[in-house]
């Protein structure tokens, strides 16, 4: 991945989802540990934003997907403001990406076929977590995973969690370099079409 070739926006593929797809498999190649790791920022309706580390579950021409509990305060800033930013920085390959756009929810479907691939132990924390309410004893939780983890039952995946794709309309590559003359390239999304500019540092 040669980066120092990317001086003009012509360098630049015509649509981002192709560099974010080269960028992600590099990084992963590379070992980093929690590549998926994304920042997340979702807003309330009159725009007090709130920022939390979610991972990426899966991305494609449509968007990036992750998942949560719908009740969650991401859930409800996400209900009331369907629009969220995200950014990828990987330190040791000094790459970030943002990424901004509308935020749908998944099908049931979607997130019925993500949640049932999960540990039994991971869905089990999520059909007993109250996301971001309020607790008197984290031991209840615990005692709670553990009687339900007693049963051969099967665990399906409460009606309060689920996917979300950010549908992105605004991503932008920067490639870092030590004497702060980083390349910067945005890609903006109008109707189907996307443009391309390079910014400065």
């Amino acid at each position: 991945m040669k980066t120092d070739q990317l001086n003009t926006a012509g360098d630049w593929p015509a649509e981002p989802m192709s560099v974010f797809s080269q960028w992600f498999e590099h990084v992963k190649a590379a070992d980093v540990a929690e590549a998926e790791a994304m920042t997340l920022c979702s807003a309330t309706a009159d725009g007090k934003p709130s920022a939390r580390l979610v991972l990426l579950r899966g991305h494609d021409e449509r968007g990036f997907c992750f998942y949560t509990n719908y009740e969650s305060r991401k859930g409800q800033e996400l209900l009331a403001n369907p629009y969220a930013a995200a950014v990828f920085y990987w330190p040791e390959q000094y790459l970030q990406i943002r990424i901004e756009g509308a935020v749908e929810k998944l099908t049931p479907q979607e997130s019925d076929a993500y949640f049932n691939s999960r540990d039994r132990s991971k869905r089990l924390s999520a059909t007993v977590s109250q996301q971001s309410r309020p607790i008197t004893d984290w031991r209840e939780l615990r005692a709670a995973a553990d009687k339900l983890a007693k049963s051969d039952d099967p665990v399906p995946r409460p009606a309060y969690w689920g996917g979300y794709r950010i549908k992105p309309t605004h991503m932008e590559f920067w490639a870092g370099s030590r004497d702060r003359l980083h390349r910067r390239c945005v890609y903006s999304k109008t109707g189907e079409d996307w443009s391309r500019e390079i910014l400065a540092p």
